[in-house]
C-alpha cells in the first residue's frame, strides 16, 4: 500500500463504519435524539454537585452581564467560556461512567483517564474565571464607583 493510500484510508476508514452495526442504541429519530441530550443534562444536575454549582455560577455571571450592560461580543465571549465549562464536566462524566463499566477494579490507567477528564475541566473553569474577570472586571469596578 503506498504512503498516499495509507493516508487516504487513515482519514476515510472511521467514516466507513456503521455504528448500527456495533450499537445496540441508535435513535434515528432527532427528537428521541435531542430528549436523550435532555434526559443527560437533567442527569447531571440531579446527580453531579459540580453541575449544580456551576449553574448557580452560569446564572450569577449571566445576571451580572445583563445588569453590567456588557456589550454583545463580550456576552457572547461569556457564553462560550459557561458552555466550555458545562461542556468539559458533562465529558468528564461520560468518561467516568465508560471507565466505570469498563472496569470494576481500580486500575492504575482508570485513574488516569478520569484525572485527565477532570484536569479538562479544571482548565476549563480558570479559563472561564479569568475571562469572567477580564470582562465583567472593569465594568463592575466603574458601576461601583472604585475606578
Amino acid at each position: 500500500m503506498s504512503r498516499r493510500s495509507k493516508l487516504i484510508a487513515a482519514l476515510t476508514d472511521t467514516a466507513k463504519i456503521n455504528p448500527d452495526q456495533y450499537s445496540p442504541i441508535t435513535s434515528a429519530n432527532r427528537l428521541n435524539s435531542f430528549g436523550y441530550a435532555l434526559a443527560g443534562w437533567v442527569y447531571m444536575l440531579r446527580r453531579q454537585k459540580n453541575t449544580r454549582i456551576q449553574a448557580v455560577a452560569s446564572i450569577m455571571a449571566m445576571v451580572l452581564a445583563l445588569w453590567l450592560g456588557v456589550d454583545a461580543l463580550s456576552l457572547a465571549v461569556l457564553i462560550l467560556a459557561i458552555t466550555i465549562v458545562w461542556m468539559a464536566e458533562f465529558l468528564n462524566a461520560a468518561v467516568e461512567a465508560a471507565i466505570n463499566v469498563a472496569t470494576g477494579e481500580l486500575h492504575p490507567m482508570a485513574k488516569v483517564g478520569k484525572d485527565v477528564a477532570s484536569a479538562a475541566v479544571l482548565l476549563g473553569v480558570t479559563a472561564s474565571v479569568l475571562i469572567g474577570i477580564l470582562v465583567l472586571g472593569p465594568p463592575l469596578i466603574d458601576r461601583l464607583g472604585l475606578g
